[in-house]
């Protein structure tokens, strides 16, 4: 019985090498591919929140996810999550009944990271899921 995997996805390099990762080291369980829109960018000049997650509203990048899933022969879900990202992310694993999340990781370090944060670094440690971190 395939798993459901869940893809945090923003515009990075490393994002969609963890979704190259997870399309070729789990080729038979399902992908949910989601990107987190912070409510606080959604009300200042990002997208509206109302307009999350409305049909033909997707991120640009969503295209390449496409075209990445195609390359492989496999199809993906893809949707748009309010929120903040990690706490998002966690959020819909767990109503998605997700089985394990396979994310990229900017590999920030010193004071960007202490300063910043990582939302992979969140995630990991309070998801009671496994996650894979993909640099």
């Amino acid at each position: 019985m395939p798993r459901q995997l869940l893809v945090p996805m923003d515009d990075s390099e490393t994002a969609r090498a963890a979704l190259e990762h997870a399309l070729e080291v789990f080729p038979n369980d399902e992908i949910t591919v989601v990107h987190a829109v912070d409510d606080l960018e959604a009300g200042y000049g990002g997208r509206p929140p109302a307009a999350v997650g409305d049909e033909g509203d997707e991120p640009e990048f969503f295209a390449d996810v496409r075209s990445i899933a195609k390359r492989y022969d496999r199809p993906v879900e893809t949707t748009v999550i309010e929120g903040t990202s990690a706490d998002a992310i966690l959020e819909y694993a767990d109503e998605a009944n997700v089985d394990q999340i396979v994310m990229g990781s900017e590999g920030r370090s010193g004071v960007s990271r202490m300063l910043l944060g990582s939302v992979a670094e969140a995630v990991t440690r309070r998801s009671p899921l496994p996650v894979t971190i993909v640099p």
